[in-house]
C-alpha cells in the first residue's frame, strides 16, 4: 500500500537542504505577480474605457501580449526551486519502487537536462536581445505608441538562465532526496 504524499511537506525543504537560488527566485516570482496584477488593471481600464467612455487605453493588447513571456520567464525559477515545475512522475513513481538509484539517476537527469535546455535557450535568445538593445528596437505604432524590446528579452534571457542554474544547483539535493515522498511503506 501507498502512503500518499504530504503536500505541505513536498513544498518545504529542511532549512540545511534549501535551494541556493530560492531567495532570488521568490523576488521574481512576486515581480511576475505584481507585474500580473498592473496588467490585470490595465485590461480592466481599457475595456470600461473602451465600452462605456469609448476611449480605449492605446498599447493595452500589444504590451500585454509582450509581457506573457516576461512574466512566465520571472517565475519558473520559483516553480523549479519549489519543486513545482510540471512533470508527470507516474513511471518515475515505478521506478522509484524498484529501484532508489535509477530513480536518482532520472531525476539528477532531469535536472541536468532541464538546466541545459534553459542555458541553451538563453543562449539562442541572447543575439535577439544585443540586436534589440543595440538596433533600437520598439513595438507598437511609430507615433502613436511605442515600447522598447530590450527589457522584454532581457527578461527572457535573465530568466533562461536563472531557471538553468536553479536546476543545475538543486542536483546534489534530488540525488539526496529522490524518492522521499510518496514512497511504498
Amino acid at each position: 500500500m501507498h502512503n500518499e504524499p504530504d503536500l505541505a511537506a513536498e513544498g518545504a525543504a529542511a532549512p540545511a537542504d534549501r535551494h541556493p537560488l530560492e531567495g532570488i527566485a521568490r523576488v521574481l516570482a512576486a515581480v511576475g505577480t505584481v507585474w500580473i496584477f498592473l496588467m490585470m488593471m490595465m485590461v480592466v481600464a481599457d475595456v470600461v474605457g473602451r465600452n462605456f467612455l469609448d476611449k480605449p487605453i492605446t498599447g493595452v493588447a500589444e504590451f500585454a501580449a509582450r509581457s506573457v513571456a516576461s512574466i512566465v520567464f520571472l517565475q519558473l525559477a520559483a516553480a523549479i526551486c519549489s519543486g513545482r515545475m510540471t512533470r508527470s512522475d507516474f513511471l518515475l513513481r515505478l521506478i522509484g519502487a524498484r529501484s532508489l538509484t535509477a530513480l536518482r539517476v532520472l531525476e539528477v537527469g532531469n535536472a541536468l537536462l532541464g538546466g541545459l535546455l534553459f542555458a541553451a535557450l538563453a543562449f539562442i535568445a541572447w543575439p535577439e536581445l544585443t540586436q534589440a538593445w543595440t538596433g533600437n528596437e520598439f513595438f507598437g505604432v511609430q507615433g502613436v505608441y511605442t515600447v522598447p524590446t530590450w527589457p522584454f528579452r532581457a527578461l527572457i534571457v535573465g530568466g533562461s538562465i536563472v531557471a538553468a542554474l536553479a536546476y543545475l544547483l538543486q542536483m546534489p539535493s534530488v540525488w539526496r532526496h529522490a524518492g522521499e515522498f510518496g514512497e511504498p511503506s
